[in-house]
């Protein structure tokens, strides 16, 4: 069995045998903790047979632990220095392939096409680097890829906004744009101190597995995005003072929305972060007439 990457002599010994400097701009945070990946790795539920994407895999500790578990591992790396170390820790694993590009920019489906033609079980599983964790979440979760779901490490603040329900204060238009698409669950918390260096903040894993259909029926996917987002603009806003100051023509079309916020039996004075995803989904269906003249 090989040695661990992801300890911290190991991890230090990699980084200075290649005088490799970690860059802030790129969020690397280094996980030392073989149990914690342990963890992660497991929450996949990955067998021989499944093929597992990974973003950033830095100096691949992560990714030794999906290679092990997979069939085979592509991972998106963006950060080019990290060419050599990886050919060098990774050297044992032949069913590795690292992707040298930013996945925000990359053709995921395509190159899932090109890396797993005989695969049908596929996952994300990522350390993500910090600074990017919404945009390619929303990215994974919003373009429809034939993957099973996520299991992604990411700051704890955004896991907990990610998979609240209604009525928190964690609640708003990023819950609803992931659980329309896939239920949400924090798996673990992990504190910063398994991490070379320390982040400021704690991180959480969350576990996100694609429904076979939306949550719920909507009649215009954009739209019902924008009637979410309008409706969280401004938290302390009512429902009524938001859609008529984000919508287009909002103010003019105020006594039309109040006429279907009250068919739908909406209170007008409610906060955005008290309605479910139901009642969004009965608001922007009913509202889409209004907004879109044939």
């Amino acid at each position: 069995m090989q040695k661990d990457i992801a300890t911290p002599i190991r991890t230090k010994e990699i980084l200075s045998k290649y005088g490799f400097s970690l860059k802030k701009s790129l969020g690397q945070n280094f996980l030392i903790d073989p149990n914690v990946l342990r963890n992660i790795t497991e929450q996949a539920d990955l067998t021989e047979d499944s093929g597992t994407i990974e973003i950033g895999p830095g100096i691949g500790a992560l990714t030794e632990h999906l290679a092990r578990s997979s069939k085979k591992v592509v991972a998106f790396e963006i950060d080019k220095r990290l060419a050599p170390i990886l050919e060098d820790t990774l050297s044992p694993y032949r069913n590795v392939k690292i992707v040298y590009e930013d996945v925000l920019k990359a053709d995921v489906n395509k190159i899932i096409q090109d890396e797993f033609p005989d695969i049908k079980d596929i996952m994300v599983v990522a350390n993500l680097p910090y600074y990017v964790t919404t945009p390619i979440i929303l990215k994974l979760v919003t373009e429809n890829l034939p993957v099973r779901g996520l299991v992604v490490m990411l700051q704890k603040e955004v896991a907990e906004r990610i998979s609240a329900g209604p009525g928190t204060k964690n609640y708003g238009s990023l819950s609803i744009a992931i659980q329309y698409y896939m239920t949400a669950e924090v798996a673990m918390i992990v504190p910063k101190t398994v991490f070379i260096p320390q982040p400021n903040v704690d991180s959480a894993v969350i576990k996100l597995i694609k429904r076979e259909k939306p949550k719920v029926e909507v009649t215009d996917e954009p739209f019902f995005f924008q009637i979410t987002r309008a409706s969280f603009a401004q938290r302390r806003k009512t429902l009524i003072n938001n859609l008529t100051s984000q919508l287009p023509d909002g103010k003019e079309k105020k006594e039309k929305l109040l006429a279907v916020l009250e068919a739908l039996k909406i209170d007008p004075s409610r906060r955005g972060e008290t309605l479910s995803l139901e009642e969004f989904a009965d608001l922007s269906n009913a509202l889409y007439p209004l907004f879109h003249h044939e």
